[in-house]
This record gives structure tokens, sequence and C-alpha cells, in this order.
């Protein structure tokens, strides 16, 4: 199953500051995309059409997806592991604070089945907006990634998370995970591509769930006006 992952600070000039809680970026250098080349993104990369919208949700901060991807797994209508296009300025693998040590060191040496444990990484105030596909890919639920990027996007990739000597690998690993892996076995490889040019990205087959994150912290608020274009292309569930 594949799963489009949309984040609206992608659909910027350049990607904005992180601003202070409560507070959204300057309009100035941020200014959204016009309506018609949003439009034109989602049918021409993406492969949608609005008189088949995609069943999902659109939520303030990303990390909702995640939640997302376990509602869906539990009544049965995804099922894991899935690929997921992640279409974002940022990667949100865990670059920044706390970093994938908590992850690498105190996620994966648990066994597969119990790691989905939301809300215990949210009450240590380990899950966030940022980091919420690394969680996603130590529990085991994607087999491929894409990463679609904003033109000025920052490297924001964690080395340590990829297959030694590849860029377009993943496998997650730790000395504690290693010390476990007779029991949870070897962490999967996962395909990861990169689009620093989105242009060059264009969906090979259709999707099955579409979610959008706001992130007002990572975009300005006349980005919210686009949100009418995501709408008409998403069933909510």
């Amino acid at each position: 199953m594949r799963v489009l992952d949309l984040d609206l600070d992608f659909f910027l000039a350049d990607c904005c500051p992180l601003a202070d809680i409560g507070s959204r970026p300057v309009l100035t250098g941020h200014e959204p995309w016009a309506p018609e080349e949003v439009v034109r993104f989602l049918k021409e990369q993406c492969g949608l059409n609005e008189a088949e919208p995609i069943p999902g949700a659109i939520f303030e901060t990303h990390d909702g997806a995640l939640q997302f991807w376990s509602e869906r797994q539990k009544d049965g209508s995804l099922l894991s592991p899935f690929t997921v296009t992640h279409v974002d300025a940022h990667s949100d693998l865990g670059i920044g604070k706390p970093g994938p040590g908590f992850v690498l060191n105190s996620v994966l040496p648990q066994p597969p089945a119990i790691r989905a444990d939301l809300s215990r990484y949210y009450a240590q105030k380990q899950l966030d907006e940022a980091n919420y596909l690394l969680f996603a890919l130590a529990f085991r639920w994607i087999d491929t990634l894409e990463n679609v990027r904003n033109p000025r996007s920052r490297a924001d990739i964690p080395q340590q998370i990829l297959l030694p000597g590849r860029t377009d690998r993943i496998q997650l690993t730790s000395f504690p995970a290693r010390l476990m892996e007779q029991r949870n076995g070897p962490e999967p490889v996962i395909p990861f591509h990169v689009y620093e040019d989105y242009r060059t990205f264009a969906a090979d087959t259709k999707f099955d769930f579409m979610t959008l994150a706001i992130s007002p912290r990572y975009a300005p608020k006349e980005a919210d006006a686009l949100l009418p274009i995501f709408e008409s292309f998403i069933r909510p569930i």
C-alpha cells in the first residue's frame, strides 16, 4: 500500500526558520506557491484527481500522520509495511533535538510488536513533528521511503541512519539493538529515494491514503489559503 504524506511548508518559496510556539513565520521570503502551481503538482507529480478524492486527513502538526497510520492499521484499512511518499521541506527523520539517539538506543532494542507505544513516547517528550518518520521506520511500518523536497530545503538527513556507504538505503542500528538482534531479528533495509528537484518525481501508482500537515511554526499564515485546494483531493475519514 502507498500513502502520500504532505506538509504545507513544502509549498513555499523558501524554508522558514522555526517560529516560536504560538507564532507563525513571516511572509517575506516564504511566499506560498500560486494555487495553480499546487494543483499542477498534485495532478501531474502525484497523479491525484479531484473527481476521485483519496481517504485521508488534515492535521496541525506532522506527527499526526503517525497517529493516523496507527489508527488505520488498527481498523485494518492500512496494511504494513507500506510505502510513504513524504512531500516536505524537511526530512522529519530527527536531525534536530531530541535527535535520533532515543529511537536508535531505546526503541530499537524492544520487541517489534510492542514498539509502537505512541502515548509513552509523547509522555517522555521524545516524539514530535520533526522525528515521527524515524519512529515509523523503527516500528517497521515502512518498506520504502520517498522524500520529495522543496528546492530550498537544507541538508537534514541524519547520516547514522543510512546503510554504510549508501545514500539510497536506510538501516537503523545501534549497539543495544545489535545485542537484541537474535530475539528481534535484523532491522530491515529500506529503499530511500530523495528528490531534491520535485519536478523529477512522478508517482507510478495510485495512493491509498493522503494526509496534510499545516505545520504552523514552519509556514506563514498566508499559506493557509491553500488548504481548500488540498481538501478538494481528500475524502475525510
